[in-house]
């Protein structure tokens, strides 16, 4: 685990992952759920007309110690990118986050620079999206974390040193 993580994920019930694909999320939640024993929840791909709100609130409301591997703050960034509008107003959002923080929960933006999560996703996946399309998601990342920083405690981990 990296120096410092016990610093700030101490006291935190619930830890919020989210980030652009190949900043880090699932090697930094393996390590948390192991070593301070929370569940580890993993977001996946959710069909059209799925309710994302009561999905998410629903996972919120989980008894016990949780660690989230991509959550409500993706469909905020990938929803306006990827189909033109968010399945999740920013109100919904908001609330989603105020439930995370009534919890003790924290919002983590991981994030890095755009050539290294390009070659992460490379050695990974064999391909990555081009560079302007990363520099449009970390972005927009930025951005949702900015805004959601007024509903629940937000820290920002760039993750490009991790892989040095």
């Amino acid at each position: 685990m990296k120096p410092g993580l016990r610093d700030w994920a101490d006291g935190h019930d619930l830890i919020v992952l989210d980030g652009c694909d190949g900043a880090g999320k699932t090697t930094l939640a393996a390590a948390l759920a192991n070593r301070r024993g929370h569940s580890l929840v993993h977001a996946t791909l959710t069909p059209a007309g799925t309710d994302l709100f009561a999905k998410y609130h629903a996972i919120l409301a989980r008894p016990g110690p949780q660690v989230l591997d991509r959550s409500f703050v993706s469909e905020l960034v990938h929803g306006p990118l990827d189909r033109g509008h968010s399945r999740l107003t920013f109100e919904q959002a908001a609330h989603l986050a105020a439930v995370a923080a009534q919890r003790g929960g924290i919002l983590v933006h991981l994030t890095g620079q755009p050539d290294q999560i390009a070659a992460r996703l490379l050695a990974r996946d064999g391909q990555a999206p081009s560079l302007p399309r990363i520099n449009a998601l970390t972005s927009a990342y930025a951005e949702v974390f900015t805004r959601l920083a007024n509903h629940a405690s937000v820290i920002t981990i760039d993750t490009t040193a991790a892989a040095a």
